[in-house]
């Protein structure tokens, strides 16, 4: 490497600079982008954003039985677990590329603690 097998600090600083504006656009896409699970056959049913944020829980009439509320709760954990895991998937496709790009530099930028 040219001076003495130091890495160029201002290629390094504009590599970063362009990782972390890819990384908000992102995140900004993964905010907009809504991802569904279900449960009970889809009796019960979440959406959540890219980013994890429950947006809606949407229960079948059939399911509600005032004498059972036990089942229909573990039917909408299961349906949250099920958006939220989709959600995982959409951000590993979306931030995986990006931080893999940043190869040894991940631990040194703030907000990629992935």
């Amino acid at each position: 490497m040219p001076g003495g097998g130091q890495p160029n600090l201002q290629q390094l600083l504009k590599q970063a600079q362009k990782m972390q504006e890819q990384l908000a656009s992102a995140q900004e896409e993964l905010a907009e982008t809504e991802v569904k699970g279900s449960a009970g056959g889809g009796l019960v049913t979440a959406t959540v954003t890219g980013s994890a944020e429950l947006r809606s829980i949407e229960i079948d009439p059939k399911v509600v039985d005032p004498d059972d509320i036990e089942t229909l709760q573990d039917l909408v954990v299961a349906a949250v677990r099920s958006a939220t895991e989709e959600a995982r998937k959409v951000q590993q496709e979306k931030m995986g590329p990006i931080a893999g790009g940043l190869g040894g530099m991940a631990g040194g930028l703030p907000g990629l603690g992935m």
